[in-house]
């Protein structure tokens, strides 16, 4: 089924009722210039056992087929599942992605998966299976996952730090290890804070955070999630310095937009002060940082360097070299390019 930008999904209607023992859980499956892959993400989410199920495929405007090949891989599906699909006409970013797809949900677990990645066919039903064990409390649950290459060749378990148990107190002092491609929120916890704000690159600390904070999360230690390595969390070889240079201008953007929503999202929880004085030095770093670019000339640079006494030296004088003399770099990049294999 292809639905127009903004129309919601339907509910769940292909033979199978929600019920308290069988609640409906949606897949929200977010895809980005993945041709070559989505269509095995695609069918790892159409073979879920669990039902009822309710599966929105989206796009966010790629520029290659990807749209095209989801289009063609649930053109023959007759399975229980109900499925959509649907594409944004301008690139929105993981955060506002998968917020538009967790407003147009109806399931009261929403699963998140990435266009590069696999769901086990059992990955719904253990997770719902493993919420009712535990009497719907959690509003986040983390799967362990098997690391794959890009021809799909597994290279061994990837478990993330148990969430269960995480308090808050340990949240604000050391943030988890975590990989939110094998998350699943509850639909209260969405409803509880809202859309995340446009900006971020990432989702799951900010979600891991909300749970946390409220009614709790927990890890379900089953490797259930094929994480696919080298995606938008893999290391950069950048073919130039003006490549590198924008990938430190877009990542300092990504921090001070997660920082603003951690920031916000805490203020909901009651706990504004505190993330406020937590969140402090990192801010103060992301804002030398925007400065340090903005600047005009030498002068301003020079200023911001030795007026600057709340970030470390090193950064500032990194900063310095960056805004000021990049082609300092340029060796470096050529040397990683030549010599680094694998």
């Amino acid at each position: 089924m292809n639905t127009p930008e903004a129309s919601p999904a339907a509910p769940a209607d292909a033979g199978t009722t929600a019920s308290a023992a069988r609640p409906l859980v949606s897949v929200l499956l977010i895809a980005y210039n993945q041709e070559r892959v989505i269509a095995d993400a695609v069918r790892s989410v159409l073979a879920q056992t669990w039902q009822p199920v309710e599966i929105i495929i989206s796009d966010d405007c790629s520029r290659d087929g990807t749209y095209a090949a989801i289009e063609a891989t649930v053109r023959d599906y007759t399975g229980p599942h109900r499925v959509i699909t649907r594409r944004n006409t301008v690139n929105e970013g993981i955060s506002a992605h998968l917020s538009r797809l967790a407003g147009m949900a109806h399931g009261e677990l929403l699963f998140v998966a990435a266009g590069d990645d696999l769901s086990a066919p059992d990955r719904c039903e253990r997770v719902v299976q493993f919420w009712l064990e535990h009497g719907r409390q959690p509003d986040l649950i983390a799967t362990d996952l098997t690391s794959i290459d890009d021809a799909g060749d597994a290279h061994g378990r990837v478990t993330p730090d148990d969430l269960g148990r995480y308090r808050i107190d340990d949240w604000f002092e050391k943030r988890p290890f975590l990989v939110g491609a094998a998350h699943t929120w509850s639909r209260r916890l969405f409803e509880r804070f809202g859309p995340m704000q446009p900006g971020t690159a990432a989702e799951d600390q900010i979600m891991t955070f909300r749970a946390i904070a409220t009614g709790g999360a927990m890890s379900l230690h089953e490797p259930l999630v094929r994480y696919r390595r080298g995606g938008l969390s893999g290391k950069r070889r950048y073919r130039s310095v003006a490549e590198m240079l924008a990938r430190v201008q877009q990542s300092n953007r990504f921090a001070l937009s997660e920082a603003a929503q951690l920031q916000r999202d805490a203020e909901v929880a009651g706990l504004g002060d505190r993330m406020r004085r937590t969140l402090a030095p990192k801010i103060a770093r992301e804002q030398f940082i925007r400065a340090m670019f903005e600047a005009r000339g030498i002068g301003e640079r020079l200023a911001l360097v030795f007026g600057q006494r709340d970030v470390k030296w090193g950064l500032r004088i990194r900063m310095f070299l960056h805004t000021t003399c990049p082609a300092v770099y340029a060796p470096l990049l050529w040397a990683k390019r030549t010599f680094r294999k694998g």
